[in-house]
């Protein structure tokens, strides 16, 4: 049993289209220190559209971190990562890529667009969830992370 901080929640946006990486991720951070609020785009346009309140997400909040998949249906996690970074409301949330490609090219190329990290997903579901307990223990427990005022 896990016992919860009594901090402010953060706010997470999983940007992924896997059903059972989406499930996990969600126990996870569910069992773990932090309260946070996750909410889930499924694909890319569906993210950039939470990040930007248009349409069902007018109400939405705006995220403290993104996680980022790069292989996804509709705007790849590419194509998201260059309008979250060039867009001057939305650059300083940070974006972890969270994905299964382990190619330099991508490596090289979203840190090029300004990833703040890249994480190849491991496909052992123990390793998995270390790894999403890591990106807990770090990103939301030591980094201090920019308020964001959109």
């Amino acid at each position: 049993m896990s016992v919860k901080l009594n901090v402010p929640g953060i706010n997470i946006l999983l940007v992924e289209d896997n059903l059972g990486d989406i499930r996990l991720t969600k126990e996870v951070l569910k069992e773990g220190k932090i309260r946070n609020n996750l909410s889930v785009a499924m694909d890319g346009e569906e993210a950039i559209s939470f990040l930007k309140r248009k349409g069902e997400y007018k109400d939405a909040f705006t995220p403290d971190i993104i996680l980022l998949d790069l292989n996804l249906p509709k705007k790849d996690g590419r194509e998201v990562l260059a309008q979250i970074k060039g867009d001057p409301n939305l650059k300083l949330i940070p974006v972890i890529v969270l994905t299964t490609s382990n190619a330099e090219n991508d490596i090289r190329n979203m840190y090029e667009h300004h990833a703040n990290c890249y994480i190849t997903k491991p496909v052992d579901f123990n390793q998995f969830i270390n790894v999403i307990r890591s990106i807990e223990n770090f990103w939301l427990t030591i980094v201090k992370l920019p308020k964001n005022e959109y």
